[in-house]
């Protein structure tokens, strides 16, 4: 298996204002995506694949001469590889409000002729789908073969099967669930709150202070890698190891090594993240709920899916457990749609559908051998 090699992002400009469920709109905006094999003569193998909190619109490959930046699913995606490209034509797109290429809050609001900072209005799961469904038509590619994703990927793959039930025929949901618990909300808040309250933050307008709140976003960024691990994995992994080998009784200083990592991977976040992004991200994490307009009947928010489902769980992910995707699994049996499910044993935590099991891949090349046996 091969990676898909050398590969370059594409910007694509919207004159065409994007209505957003708060009422507000975008009046114009970019999307900047990635694209890895061929669109075949029916643009019948399309799979569109949607991006977690922190990722983007590199899937797969990699930049010129930046050999080891590979795409954050390049284990998944490529000649051979469960995601074959040489089967299929595979799209990342990043989002709107996201801070790697696509209109987000550092680049200019066209309004005040300033980076829009805290000024960048709120966005949404369903406001994303509706952005790449405007992407999806303007590379002529009417119906998708799937549409996949994990975690916030995965809420974005269900909102595809439910806005736009007629432009796919597959919906992969990985590691996902049909909305956030009120633990998860918690945890979200608190890093928000970590973000705020930096003195660097200004009210979200630190570019015009030449200032950026790494503080807070190293903070919000320890908080939330706790959560993407398993007890077990931590413990395997650090353990109590203590980073000097023996204690040196200081409240302040890292002890162990479980710190020692957590601070280093707050303080590589801060070099490359947008904390307004940040703050937006988390918040359509907690807005997702599809339900809520069915009076928290999650059954009947599924009656207009048509396309056939694969769902994917890991034993130890404590924020997106497998009983939350076995409730999507029950409300799509309800409604008598195609859905298989997979629940994987594995000591990762959330990170899983990141990683390399073989039993994960295997289920997804089945699922995407099945898909290409389907094609029109």
């Amino acid at each position: 298996m091969h990676s898909v090699g050398q590969v370059e992002p594409h910007f694509e400009h919207f004159a065409q204002p994007l209505l957003l469920r708060s009422g507000a709109c975008l009046p114009q905006y970019t999307l900047a995506y990635e694209t890895y094999g061929r669109l075949n003569s029916r643009h019948s193998n399309a799979v569109l694949v949607c991006h977690a909190l922190n990722a983007s619109h590199h899937v797969a490959g990699h930049y010129a001469g930046e050999p080891r930046n590979l795409g954050w699913w390049d284990n998944l995606v490529g000649p051979g590889k469960p995601l074959d490209t040489n089967r299929f034509f595979v799209i990342g797109v990043n989002n709107p409000g996201s801070c790697f290429g696509s209109t987000g809050p550092m680049q200019t609001n066209p309004a005040s002729g300033r980076p829009w900072g805290a000024d960048f209005p709120v966005v949404t799961v369903e406001d994303w789908v509706d952005a790449q469904a405007r992407l999806m038509d303007r590379l002529g590619i009417d119906t998708l073969a799937a549409v996949l994703g994990g975690s916030l990927g995965g809420m974005q793959a269900l909102s595809w099967a439910l806005r736009y039930a007629r432009r796919l025929r597959h919906c992969i949901a990985v590691a996902t669930a049909p909305n956030l618990s009120a633990q998860n909300i918690a945890f979200n808040e608190v890093a928000r709150r970590a973000i705020i309250t930096d003195p660097d933050f200004h009210g979200g307008h630190y570019i015009a202070h030449g200032t950026l709140p790494r503080r807070g976003l190293r903070v919000a960024r320890m908080i939330g890698h706790i959560t993407y691990l398993s007890d077990d994995a931590m413990e395997a992994r650090f353990g109590r190891e203590l980073k000097a080998g023996a204690p040196g009784y200081s409240t302040q200083d890292v002890e162990f090594q479980i710190e020692a990592y957590l601070r280093h991977q707050g303080d590589k976040f801060s070099e490359y993240f947008d904390a307004n992004t940040y703050l937006l991200i988390t918040r359509a994490l907690d807005y997702f709920d599809p339900a809520r307009e069915f009076g928290g009947d999650l059954s009947a928010s599924f009656a207009a899916a048509r396309c056939k489902f694969q769902l994917v769980s890991f034993t130890t992910d404590w924020r997106f457990s497998p009983a939350r995707s076995r409730e999507i699994v029950k409300a799509l049996l309800d409604n008598r749609l195609d859905v298989s499910y997979a629940e994987i044993a594995a000591p990762h935590g959330h990170d899983a559908f990141l990683l390399d099991d073989p039993r994960y891949h295997g289920v997804l090349r089945a699922c995407f051998d099945n898909i290409a046996r389907e094609a029109p």
